[in-house]
């Protein structure tokens, strides 16, 4: 259990140390200096860095620094696998998934910065789970460390009209318009990526 715990902690400080850009993209990595970074021993730094790099935040033991190919490739993901979520949300959800979804746009409207991420996040995941499909559902848990950093891109730059278009999707799944609400979710992934591309 300790074991268990050291490596935990290890993964989430390496992890929030990529998000906050503490480490260089493409800087090498070594659980040497992780580990005295941390004050901790080499294994719990070993089984972070195994965790790291099955998200696809480590690559070779180097931070990653994707190419605009791995952007586009991970946003064509993305795109496929919500559009299919966000078709069933629009045919399956429910009142009270409709009216989270709600607050998330509320609370991003008058939110800051951070509480904007928070419901960013929220907001997708909603509608990810409404899929019902649960290999779907870890196949997008899976990259969530990838996708965070796209998410901090486009919400710490300001990229414009994010949350309208969240307001756009919300309302073709409350009037069940299943093909417009996949062509917006697809639209405004897109937007993301165009966006991320130039900020990057």
């Amino acid at each position: 259990m300790k074991q268990y715990t050291a490596s935990n902690a290890a993964y989430e400080k390496i992890r929030d140390a990529i998000f906050e850009e503490k480490y260089e993209r493409g800087e090498k990595l070594t659980e040497v200096k992780l580990a005295d970074e941390l004050g901790v021993s080499r294994t719990p730094v070993r089984d972070a860095m195994r965790k790291l790099e099955e998200e696809g935040l480590i690559k070779d033991k180097r931070v990653i620094n994707p190419t605009i190919k791995d952007l586009m490739n991970t946003f064509d993901v993305r795109m496929l696998l919500e559009g299919y979520a966000v078709r069933q949300a629009a045919r399956y959800m429910g009142p009270d998934q409709i009216e989270d979804l709600q607050q998330c746009v509320e609370a991003a409207k008058r939110g800051k910065t951070e509480e904007i991420m928070d419901a960013n996040k929220e907001f997708h995941d909603i509608i990810v789970k409404a899929s019902n499909n649960d290999v779907l559902i870890d196949t997008i848990d899976r990259m969530q460390s990838v996708i965070f950093l796209f998410r901090r891109t486009v919400v710490y730059h300001q990229r414009p009209r994010l949350i309208e278009e969240h307001e756009a999707i919300l309302e073709a799944i409350r009037n069940h318009e299943e093909e417009q609400a996949e062509w917006l979710m697809k639209s405004h992934l897109k937007k993301d990526l165009d966006f991320s591309i130039h900020s990057w």
